[in-house]
Parts: structure tokens; sequence; C-alpha cells
């Protein structure tokens, strides 16, 4: 539940909106969009009316979905509107420049304070956000969580409290709270109801103050199937096919925060860990699985991705995966591990399929290193869907089409979400994955060793049937799960 309809709903006694059956959801323009269940009754329709100063669009919803709403609505006005006037109330952090003399610990373990760090955690979980983002701006502490892959403000402390809540972040992830001109990583766990959370820290000094981020890992999370990540038929099959094989090098690739290790997981859930040992050098663990040895990176003990997979080597495994490709030394260790008959999963930062091999060429690896182990290259991004709640039909801005089709076509009518509470008003909820997958041919293996061109193994790629993710992404625009802007944010290179 957002905090629009919170404070939509502040004006109303929680009993009165239950015996009614209404809920205020949205405040638009020209009219006040409100949930009901069953016939409402007219007079109190005019009073909302009345209330918000224009007409009621109804939007119906069950009995049960409406009582959690107004459940919702009411928790989060009485936590975090509440703590945010207790921190701005609070006489421990007012007094001017004299609050810097005050002890820092202090500070950070006043109630409120722990209270908001509690709540923002609590909600940004709520909210299905991978991230925190606590900004250091002039105006004092701007909160900001990262949902399917973009920011939206979340609810930010008054100025004064400041240094006290990066300080109780700090404390929480065993930081030097007194170091503010150098940046730090950690990490905690918190326990929220039933699930566990692992959240890494990092701090960074800015012009305003620190600035922090938290990541947030659900221990409990289960690694989704290959076959619920999107792709299409003929790309999953052909995908099985070369991590079905018992030794090579499999490569998911894209930026950060492109799903490449949810992918990984996903192919590791296909080899038999009964029959096979099965290892993992991740940083961190991001996801538990069954039957698999999972090692963590720690760079202070000196324990390295490289370090590692030496060590793993002589654990006698059979397939080994790898977090991420990132210096000369990890990916010699990975190539020597695929060419001694092992099968090594990992990842790369590409732009598309194609450029991991200028990638690894850029790591120092040989031509006929790669063109020996590399079984494929999965390049992908995470494209946001249509919200199911408010589908809308619209025309969108032909050059757009055009350009993420790569047909010059008319007008046509595609869908996107008008926005609601369910989506917080951004038209979308959850995400799917666009792909592009480069299976190496014996065509390639000599373009690959003969060191041609990358607009030249593109074009290979393509003869032998690689869809491009951009064409991935038009395909999923016409069923109607994501929209040909969404595509052309991910895919605009």
């Amino acid at each position: 539940m957002n905090n629009l309809v919170s404070q939509l709903a502040e004006g109303f006694e929680p009993q009165y909106l239950e015996y009614n059956r209404v809920l205020p959801l949205e405040l638009t323009a020209s009219h006040v969009r409100v949930a009901v269940s069953g016939d409402p009754d007219p007079d109190v329709l005019d009073e909302l009316s009345r209330e918000f100063g224009r007409p009621v669009e109804l939007v119906a919803v069950s009995e049960e979905e409406l009582a959690d709403g107004i459940r919702r609505a009411y928790a989060a006005a009485e936590s975090m509107v509440e703590v945010v006037n207790d921190l701005r109330d609070g006489e421990a952090f007012s007094g001017g420049d004299d609050r810097e003399l005050a002890d820092a610990r202090d500070l950070a373990s006043q109630p409120p304070v722990v209270k908001y760090v509690n709540l923002l955690i609590k909600e940004a979980h709520d909210a299905r956000a991978s991230d925190i983002h606590l900004e250091s701006t002039p105006q004092g502490l701007r909160a900001r969580f990262r949902v399917d892959g973009v920011l939206a403000d979340a609810p930010a402390p008054p100025q004064q409290a400041q240094s006290a809540i990066v300080s109780r972040v700090k404390l929480l992830a065993e930081l030097d709270i007194a170091e503010r001109r150098a940046p730090q990583d950690g990490s905690f766990r918190i326990r929220l109801e039933s699930r566990e959370l692992d959240i890494r820290v990092s701090t960074v000094p800015t012009l305003y103050g620190e600035s922090v981020v938290l990541r947030l890992l659900d221990r409990g999370g289960q690694p989704v199937g290959l076959d619920e990540l999107g792709m299409a038929p003929a790309t999953l099959e052909q995908f099985r096919r070369i991590v079905a094989r018992p030794t090579g090098i499999v490569i998911a690739a894209g930026p950060t925060g492109s799903g490449k290790t949810t992918t990984l997981y996903s192919a590791l859930a296909l080899r038999d860990t009964m029959a096979e040992k099965v290892i993992t050098v991740e940083d961190p663990v991001e996801y538990h699985l069954g039957g698999v040895t999972q090692i963590p990176v720690n760079r202070k003990a000196g324990m390295t991705f490289a370090s590692a997979l030496r060590s793993v080597l002589r654990q006698d495994p059979d397939v080994m995966m790898v977090g991420e490709m990132r210096d000369p030394e990890t990916a010699e260790v990975a190539v020597q591990a695929a060419m001694t008959g092992h099968l090594v999963f990992s990842t790369l930062h590409t732009n598309d399929a194609p450029s991991a091999v200028t990638r690894l060429l850029d790591l120092q690896v040989a031509p006929y290193q790669i063109a020996a182990t590399i079984n494929g290259v999965l390049a992908q991004r995470l494209v946001r869907r249509i919200c199911p709640h408010c589908r809308e039909r619209y025309h969108p801005d032909p050059q757009v089409v055009a350009f993420v089709s790569g047909e010059p076509k008319g007008k046509p009518t595609l869908v996107r979400g008008r926005g609601c509470d369910a989506c917080h008003g951004t038209g979308y909820l959850g995400r799917i994955g666009i792909f592009e997958l480069l299976v190496v041919s014996e065509t390639l293996n000599r373009a690959i060793t003969g060191r041609e061109s990358l607009a030249r193994l593109r074009e290979l790629g393509e003869k032998e049937g690689m869809q491009l993710m951009r064409h991935d992404g038009w395909v999923k625009v016409q069923a109607e799960i994501t929209t040909v802007e969404e595509v052309l944010r991910v895919s605009a290179h």
C-alpha cells in the first residue's frame, strides 16, 4: 500500500471505510478513484465526491482485498508518518551545530531512529525493492527504493536526523561511524516476520554528507525455473542444450541488475547434484541451493574469485559457477578449468552476446582458447511487465515503434498500464527477461580464432539464428507483456 493511499485515507476512520466498504485509491485532476466491495451506498459516494472536490470513479475489488487494503493503508499511516514526526519533534536532534558535538552512537540508538530504519527496510521489502538509497542533499536525506529496476521516492526523514540515521545504518553493518571521508562496505542480517534478509551496505562521502545504499537479498528466496524467465521457445531449447554439455563455458552477459545470476542459478538447477559435484563462488551468495557447495568471496581474508577458483579445482568439481569474470586471472582459471574437462558458468558485463568475445580478449584470453571453450553467450535485460490491474490501450510514438520493431509501420494500438495502487502508480508490476543467445558454432569458432570484427561476429550470429534482444522485446510488446517504451529504455545501445 503506497503512501498516497495512506494520505487519502487519513481523513476517515478505518471503521467508517470498513462499514461502507470503500477505500480512496488515487486522486487525479479529473476524479478520485475509490475501491469498493459490493454495492456502495450512493450517499457515501456523494460524501467522498464532496470531500475530494471531484467525481468518483469506482474500482471493484473483493471483500478480502478491500479489508487488506484498509489495514495496510492505516498501518503505513501509523508507522512511517508517526516516526517521521517523532524524528522532527525529537529534542536530541535539535540544536544546530551543537548536534555535531553529540555522541553519534547515542543519537543512532534513539528509539525514533531505530524505528525509522527498521520500518524503511520493512517498507522496501513489502514494495519488492532490491535496493534502498539514502542520498545526502542540501535539504537533508532523500530516501528512494529501487523497484523493478526503477527508483521511486520513499518516506524521507527530517534534515536534523540525517547524521543519526546514517550512523544507525553504519552501526548495523559494523562500519566505523567516525569515518566520514572514505567509502566503506559492510553487511548485516535482519529478520522480517518469517523472512530473513541479508543486507549489503555501501557508504560514500558526498558534497553534502554521506550517501548510503542498502542491497536487500532475501535468504528465503528460491531460484526461478528456467522456463519462467521469459525466453522464447527456440532460445530456451538451445540454452538447455548448451548447459547440458559436460564441459565448456556458458556466459550470461549484461549490465548490473539485468538478472544474470538468476539465469545461471536456473541453469544450475538443471544439473543432477546427486551425481555431480557442483560448486559456486559468489559475491555474495544470493540463493541457497540444496546439494551445491557455495563459497562466498571474502576479499578482506584474501579470498578473491581467482584464489577461490584455484581452490575449487582441487575439490574435484564437475560443474562450477563463478559470479563474475572481472580480471585476467579469474578468466584464465575459468578457461583452464573448461579446457580440463569441467563445465563453467559465469557472467560478463557486456552490452550484447557477441561483445563477450571481445571482452574476453580484453581479459587476455587467447582467441583459440575462447573458440575452444565457449559453448554460448546469453545476453539479457529485464523489462517491467504491464500491470494486470490497470491495462489500457494507447497509440505509442510511431518513431519509437519503428526503432524497436525495425519495421516502419503506421500507428499500431498497443497496451500499457495506466497506473494504480497495485503498481504504485507506475503502470508496471514485476519484470521479465529479454534475451539474445549466441551459440558458438564451427563457423563462429573459425571467426573468433581469426580475430574477426565484432560486427562480423554479430552478422554470423544472426545468420545462424541468433535473435536480437530488441526483437525479443518487440515480440513481448506484441504479446502485451511489456511496452515498447520499456524495451527502448533497457536496450537503447
